[in-house]
């Protein structure tokens, strides 16, 4: 779980509800459902014309990445390529084939397969390099879905206002419906900007965080690969990898006494 990710929404709409408090008002006075509909309708309409369905489907399934933290254990990655290094070294390439059967990640394995058929490195580069970038475009494009919604929201929010001060000028003599119609007018004001500042935008900006994360992580892997599938020695390697590592991970990383 991406603790930071929930703490920043608790902390955001506790913060507004807060504040509306501290002003006498209460909470219920910006509970409203037309509103609601109103801007969240209107901007999933806006994000379901803007992207094909496949897009959108995918900005669902990568709603969970921004709420989860995914598994990355660089300084693992790099020590599963040192220990292949050193078998190879000793027994040759083909030895890494009785390996794959251990190894989880499965764009490691493929780099490895590619290594045991004997693919030049370059080309073992080439091949895995095009799928990182796949793979980050892909992301990127899904986490633009909630981009654009950041931007349609506050827009859709302000056509509910205006809807909603129509609603008022219909019924000024009534002065019983005048309440309901500039509720509307401005909690869908806030609905929409608060959505796109709140949720939509601080979503894309996380999910393209970790897109760089997940890509310099893959990276490392290939510069990896081609080091081992080029022979070189296991210790360079290593020097070689653990550049990747924060500074705070290579000391962790350095044997105790050094």
């Amino acid at each position: 779980m991406d603790i930071m990710t929930i703490l920043g929404v608790v902390l955001a709409f506790a913060s507004i509800l807060g504040g509306q408090a501290l002003e006498g008002g209460h909470a219920g006075s910006i509970m409203q459902l037309t509103a609601f509909v109103i801007v969240m309708g209107g901007t999933i309409g806006a994000i379901c014309v803007q992207n094909p369905l496949s897009v959108v489907i995918k900005s669902i399934s990568m709603l969970s990445l921004a709420l989860l933290n995914p598994k990355q254990d660089l300084k693992g990655d790099i020590a599963r390529i040192i220990d292949l290094a050193n078998l190879s070294r000793k027994q040759g390439l083909l030895a890494l084939e009785s390996k794959l059967k251990d190894i989880k990640d499965p764009f490691l394995r493929k780099g490895i397969q590619l290594i045991v058929d004997g693919t030049d490195a370059k080309l073992v580069s080439e091949i895995l390099e095009v799928e990182v970038e796949h793979h980050e475009e892909e992301g990127v494009t899904a986490a633009k879905v909630y981009e654009a919604a950041g931007g349609y929201a506050p827009t859709v929010g302000i056509l509910g206002a205006v809807l909603g001060l129509i609603h008022v000028m219909e019924n000024l003599a009534d002065p019983s419906k005048l309440g309901g119609g500039i509720a509307v007018a401005f909690v869908a004001t806030v609905y929409g900007v608060g959505a796109a500042n709140l949720l939509f935008l601080p979503i894309a900006n996380k999910l393209k965080l970790k897109l760089k994360y997940q890509a310099a992580n893959r990276t490392m892997i290939i510069t990896g690969l081609a080091g081992l599938a080029q022979g070189e020695n296991p210790r360079l390697l290593q020097e070689k990898l653990e550049g990747y590592l924060s500074a705070s991970e290579r000391e962790q990383a350095k044997p105790k006494g050094k």
